[in-house]
């Protein structure tokens, strides 16, 4: 067995050839450089004077660095009547709790739908898979018309309760969770370990990449929400509406414009990039491409 995984080996070593590697190796710096250029632009854009933001054709790096752009972004922010601290305890709030209560209510969801057998979960976990299916313009008339009937107009639970109850989570746990051995379960369950126990120290520990992810993509997606139709007090908006407020006005705030661009890409680009690993990981086991 040994021998002919050697050989098989060996077979495809010996037919790669350099010339391929090459054309292949060029296509992805292709796609990559093209892929790049945006991130790259916004924050080159940031650093621009007013004169190099309207160059035509532009330029990919600014000549002369400047930190115009953000302090007059810093200018504006001090002069509002709502202290922009109270913004960004805004953010702070609906992402935390959103992304918490997200994962803790998908991976307990989960948990049932992968490991035992009970009448109905198929029908479940199908309804589960239908759902990711619709885009968010579909639902937002239906998550609207529910958040009004129960109240919740004009309350940060606006935003955080249609995270928590997003199905891609659920999703993402049970496809992880079948991984798990059902024998491990019933060990535990010998030993005089209870269903909360199991899931706490056993199984959470082992599907962590998942989670992981699922903390990654719901923080972009919560950093950036504006508060939409949903939050109309200004103390109550988020630090991202407050930005683009902020940046909204004549032609001479294009480098504030350029300053809030920065601002708002820096974070969730950051995280992605630290944690790339585990959302490939994670997809490449659930399933998705």
């Amino acid at each position: 067995m040994n021998l002919k995984k050697f050989s098989l080996k060996r077979t495809h070593k010996l037919n790669r050839s350099l010339g391929g590697n090459i054309a292949l190796f060029a296509l992805l710096a292709v796609f990559g450089l093209f892929s790049a250029y945006p991130l790259v632009m916004t924050v080159s854009n940031a650093f621009k004077s007013l004169d190099e933001l309207f160059l035509f054709p532009p330029r990919l790096f600014p000549r002369n660095l400047t930190l115009d752009n953000f302090r007059d972004l810093s200018e504006l922010i001090g002069n509002s009547w709502i202290p922009f601290s109270r913004y960004f305890f805004n953010t702070l709030l609906i992402t935390i709790l959103g992304t918490t209560g997200h994962v803790l209510i998908a991976s307990m969801c989960a948990y049932p739908l992968a490991k035992y057998k009970f009448p109905g979960r198929n029908i479940i976990f199908t309804l589960v898979v239908y759902s990711l299916m619709f885009a968010p313009q579909v639902t937002a008339t239906p998550n609207y018309i529910i958040i009004s009937r129960i109240g919740l107009i004009d309350t940060p639970l606006a935003i955080i309760l249609p995270a928590i109850a997003s199905s891609l989570g659920l999703y993402l746990m049970k496809q992880f969770m079948q991984q798990i051995p059902m024998e491990l379960i019933e060990s535990a369950k010998i030993d005089g370990a209870s269903e909360y126990r199991i899931f706490f120290t056993i199984v959470m520990p082992l599907v962590k990449p998942a989670w992981l992810t699922l903390i990654i993509l719901l923080f972009q997606r919560l950093w950036i929400t504006d508060g939409g139709s949903f939050i109309f007090s200004e103390e109550l908006k988020p630090v991202s509406y407050a930005l683009r407020q902020i940046a909204q006005g004549t032609i001479e705030r294009a480098g504030t414009i350029a300053a809030v661009s920065f601002i708002m890409m820096i974070v969730p680009v950051t995280f992605f990039i630290i944690s790339q690993s585990k959302i490939v990981e994670t997809f490449s086991h659930s399933g998705m491409k």
